[in-house]
């Protein structure tokens, strides 16, 4: 079957990474957000109560990244349905403007809402 789709999907985990703010080495990705906080899904278990410097790099214009840096606290971590993945609840500690952000940008992205033209 030919596929006729007319709007490229985008693999979410590519561009939802989050990183080591302090090592720049990868953490995991975001499996949900919201303002207060986020899942990460991740190879390893995080340490529950453990504070984490965090940083999601987001593709810019012209090949630049934003950086989104942030501390959040690990308050869960347990072992996914996916073997050999894990899912870990973080609290923020404080979010910057630039997490809020992107949060409405995300929750903007995937709502159903019919887009009113004033035509």
């Amino acid at each position: 079957m030919r596929n006729l789709r007319r709007i490229d999907r985008h693999q979410l985990p590519s561009y939802l990474k989050v990183f080591n703010r302090i090592t720049d080495r990868p953490m995991g990705y975001i499996g949900n957000v919201s303002l207060e906080g986020l899942l990460l899904i991740s190879e390893l278990p995080m340490l529950v109560g453990g504070c984490f410097d965090m940083r999601i790099k987001i593709p810019g214009c012209e090949g630049h990244q934003q950086y989104i840096d942030f501390s959040a606290t690990c308050k869960w971590s347990r072992e996914d349905v996916t073997p050999g993945g894990y899912d870990s609840g973080f609290c923020l500690v404080s979010a910057p403007a630039e997490y809020t952000e992107m949060v409405e940008a995300l929750r903007h992205y995937f709502s159903f809402n019919p887009v009113v033209s004033s035509v």
